[in-house]
């Protein structure tokens, strides 16, 4: 079985207001890893102790393109190694970086540039994907713009299935196209409702799962995240059901 993270935006208020305790709560539900989306001026040192006493690990970091350029890049990489974190994962585009054919062929090119500096550290880069990326320029989507163009070495994939599935796509046969340059895999499950699409708790909506895990770990995913945007209730209660539920479908 593949390891279950949270992307912890999906508690992004507590995480907030207090990320170490946040922390301790998703891993006593028994999460065994989290993925970040901001440190909140945490001390590294702070945090790499909870991660180690909780037992949690580190399934990687979301990054905007503006800690990620520069001597802030420098600062995000020797940050995340503190806290033993080798992943950092883009996870947006400016409007500006994706109008065009042209710009997501720049773009491909600046995130092999983070990408090879990362590489020259030890870390790993990755690129998370919305609906947007899913746009076609003559014929060809952004999403395999951005990845036809970026070395397979320095980019790797981060697979939302969620957007995948909401912009038409089978998130499946896109696994199965890139292979092991998937890193992993966000398994958000998506409800249909008067016509609109949101997220919800894994295991209440449409996508297939189990399915995706199946072939996620056919193809090397390990981290399989969950990641939540919207809520009826208390976000906590629903990172709880989504562990839960994710146990029962694969126990």
């Amino acid at each position: 079985m593949g390891e279950f993270g949270l992307q912890l935006y999906s508690v992004r208020d507590t995480a907030e207001d207090n990320l170490l305790e946040t922390i301790s709560l998703v891993a006593d539900m028994g999460y065994q890893g989290v993925q970040f989306a901001g440190f909140f001026q945490t001390p590294a040192m702070n945090l790499k102790r909870l991660m180690d006493n909780k037992q949690i690990g580190a399934a990687g970091s979301h990054t905007g393109l503006d800690e990620l350029t520069g001597d802030k890049l420098k600062e995000t990489i020797a940050y995340n190694q503190e806290i033993g974190n080798s992943l950092l994962i883009c996870p947006w585009l400016p409007e500006t970086d994706r109008k065009t054919r042209a710009d997501y062929q720049r773009t491909a090119q600046k995130l092999n540039e983070i990408g090879q500096i990362c590489k020259d550290n030890g870390m790993i880069f990755a690129y998370h994907n919305h609906h947007f990326e899913f746009e076609t320029y003559d014929g060809e989507t952004g999403f395999d713009l951005l990845f036809g163009q970026t070395e397979p070495e320095l980019v790797q994939i981060e697979l939302d299935c969620y957007w995948a599935t909401h912009a038409g796509y089978d998130p499946t046969d896109i696994i199965r196209k890139y292979g092991r340059r998937i890193i992993s895999l966000h398994i958000k499950d998506m409800k249909e409702e008067n016509g609109k699409r949101r997220s919800i708790e894994i295991g209440a909506g449409m996508l297939d799962i189990k399915t995706l895990h199946r072939v996620g770990k056919e193809n090397g995913v390990n981290w399989f995240i969950v990641e939540q945007e919207d809520f009826v209730g208390d976000p906590l209660e629903s990172a709880r059901t989504n562990i839960n539920n994710l146990n029962k479908i694969f126990l």
